[in-house]
């Protein structure tokens, strides 16, 4: 397929799901499957998505010709072959129109204004990853096939619509927004949102979008920040070649912490600490940009492609701009959660490999975990170790960008590429070290052979370890306590004494209180992170002064990865956590994703202490 152009109509219901219309839908292409013909004209609906085939032809702009159609149902969609008229001719291909409606799909969210920071008004948004869009458009749902597309997409008075897309023009006639993304782009990077939405702009080609009641505080985090990151990644990995990077914060109901859409990266308004202490967490997605968007991986068994390269790219990046030792300090962060990962499964489970086999009508979303961010960030740092220069490995992984752009690979490919890119290393025979051999890396479930070294950490670790041992004492020495200036310890720095203090925990009594009287740094602050951990700390101490700080979180915001990790405490709490949990649950379950909700009223379900 050469190219997607929807011309899309959205309308909000007065409760529940809206409608979003595709009045027209053109592909460059037709998709295949196999079963029963049935007329061009007729509707095929499935659970979130009702489909008619208009007709094929030539021209875009020409009328399309009646086709015939045959469908067979799959798991979660319908495959449909289309028979086209006749045989394109050599550079010359087909275009293939549709019509579709939906309303509510597993990625098509339609939000209530209660779950919006502003409470006025309803909001829309899709989140295509990993074959999620099939409920959005019809399209090839697979990161192997790549199409630039456009789109217009009409809105009611008062609302704005956005997209990833490298241009954006709003029509003000008829409240009509227009958008082209000129590169080609795999399906599910193909994104819309739209809500009472505005934008401040905050470089020279960045702005943040944003509620209105959220957009200075947008500004004001992020005015200056995502330059100087662009600028690193540029002189790292080649040049930026989207264009804009705009980031639209979402609302407190938005479930994830952030979706790399190409142009405009959706995150969570978690993000907004007030004091620019989260704002490296951005980096991650524009290391997209290059490492996922750009070159892609093939299929979803090869997602240790788009994100073990990006967790290699975000930490060059940060070891630029905040330098080594914290850096590593965040990387041993997430090599705990991998060993918490793999200790949980078992080391041997299947997931646990960087190639995963996903069988027939197996849903990607359901393999996610932390092998391939983790573990694949340990291969290519065991590649940058045989290197063994880090300027030539930065040179590599440019070389690697401008080999692959616009492509979607598999390992193979990178891996070829590597040692054709190195030809004494392939002399060597480094693919098939004993031990290390790079079959092993991708066929073999387990904890990475190779670690890299993140001892310049210890600089900020050592004192932090040495705090919480001093804070887990039976009796307090306030006077060691209070030689260890905290008041410069970034994030990540008082993240890994609060998961230090949480191992410890329950403390002796009085010392929580005693904590949160020391450091209000920490107890009272806006920091998502910092706040998540302090919650963990208060229920697992059954500190009860401060339950208060839990409903104040999870009344504020809805994001999976903080509202789970605290409901599964206080169901596994004491009687007065859980009441807590339902009284907070039933309050704020209308504000939540529908999957949070649900995932919630599991916990709540189990027995108490089993979560």
């Amino acid at each position: 397929m050469q190219h997607l152009h929807l011309a899309l109509r959205v309308a909000f219901g007065p409760a529940g799901p809206g409608q979003l219309e595709a009045l027209r839908t053109r592909h460059g292409a037709a998709a295949a499957c196999r079963g029963r013909a049935r007329p061009s004209d007729a509707w095929t609906r499935t659970p979130s998505l009702a489909v008619r085939v208009r007709g094929a032809g030539g021209p875009p702009t020409g009328t399309p010709r009646p086709l015939r159609v045959r469908e067979r149902s799959l798991r979660r969609t319908t495959a449909r072959r289309c028979a086209l008229p006749a045989r394109p001719r050599a550079r010359r291909g087909k275009c293939l129109a549709l019509e579709h409606r939906t309303t509510h799909g597993r990625r098509v969210c339609w939000l209530t204004p209660e779950q919006t920071a502003g409470k006025q008004k309803p909001y829309m948004y899709t989140q295509g990853q990993a074959v999620l869009n099939r409920s959005f458009f019809p399209c090839f749902d697979t990161p192997a096939v790549k199409s630039t597309y456009s789109a217009t997409v009409k809105v009611p008075e008062g609302f704005t619509a956005v997209m990833s897309a490298t241009t954006w023009e709003k029509q003000e006639k008829d409240n009509t927004f227009t958008f082209k993304m000129s590169q080609p782009i795999p399906s599910y990077l193909i994104a819309l949102a739209v809500g009472d939405i505005v934008s401040a702009e905050v470089g020279p080609r960045s702005r943040v979008w944003a509620e209105p009641c959220l957009i200075e505080a947008a500004r004001k985090e992020y005015d200056g920040v995502i330059e100087e990151f662009l600028a690193v990644g540029e002189k790292l990995f080649g040049p930026y070649v989207w264009g804009r990077y705009d980031i639209l914060f979402m609302p407190p109901s938005f479930p994830f912490g952030g979706m790399e859409n190409p142009c405009i990266t959706f995150v969570t308004p978690c993000l907004l600490a007030g004091d620019r202490s989260l704002v490296d967490v951005v980096i991650h997605e524009i290391s997209h940009s290059w490492f996922g968007n750009l070159v892609t991986n093939a299929n979803w068994g090869e997602f240790w492609l788009n994100e073990g390269f990006t967790m290699y790219a975000q930490r060059r990046i940060s070891t630029v701009v905040y330098g080594a030792a914290y850096t590593c300090l965040e990387a041993a962060t997430g090599r705990a959660l991998l060993r918490q990962h793999m200790d949980n499964t078992g080391e041997d489970h299947p997931l646990n490999k960087l190639r995963v086999k996903i069988e027939p009508g197996v849903d990607p979303d359901d393999t996610y975990n932390e092998t391939p961010y983790e573990k694949g960030y340990c291969f290519v740092s065991y590649l940058a170790h045989l290197v063994g220069d880090q300027s030539k490995f930065d040179a590599f992984l440019q070389a690697y960008v401008n080999q692959f752009k616009f492509q979607s690979i598999m390992a193979d490919d990178a891996l070829e590429f590597f040692l054709e890119y190195f030809p004494e290393l392939k002399k060597k025979g480094v693919a098939t070290i004993p031990g290390f051999e790079f079959d092993r890396w991708l066929n073999t479930p387990g904890w990475p052979p190779y670690l890299p070294d993140l001892s310049p950490g210890e600089t900020l670790m050592k004192p932090a370890e040495e705090l919480a041992e001093l804070w887990a004492a039976s009796i307090l020495n306030m006077e060691a306590i209070k030689a260890v200036d905290i008041s410069a310890w970034k994030t990540y720095q008082l993240v890994f004494f609060l998961d230090k203090i949480l191992q410890k925990s329950p403390l002796p009594d009085t010392n929580v209180a005693k904590l949160s009287e020391m450091y209000p740094k920490i107890s009272k602050a806006q920091n998502a992170e910092l706040r998540l951990r302090w919650c963990q700390i208060v229920l697992k101490n059954n500190h009860e002064p401060e339950f208060g700080k839990v409903k104040d979180f999870l009344h504020s915001q809805g994001k999976q990865k903080y509202t789970l990790p605290i409901y599964r405490a206080m169901w596994s709490g004491s009687e007065s956590a859980r009441a807590l949990a339902v009284e907070t649950f039933s309050a704020t379950a209308p504000q939540l994703h529908v999957n949070v909700q649900n995932y919630v009223k599991k916990i709540l379900a189990s027995e108490p202490g089993r979560t």
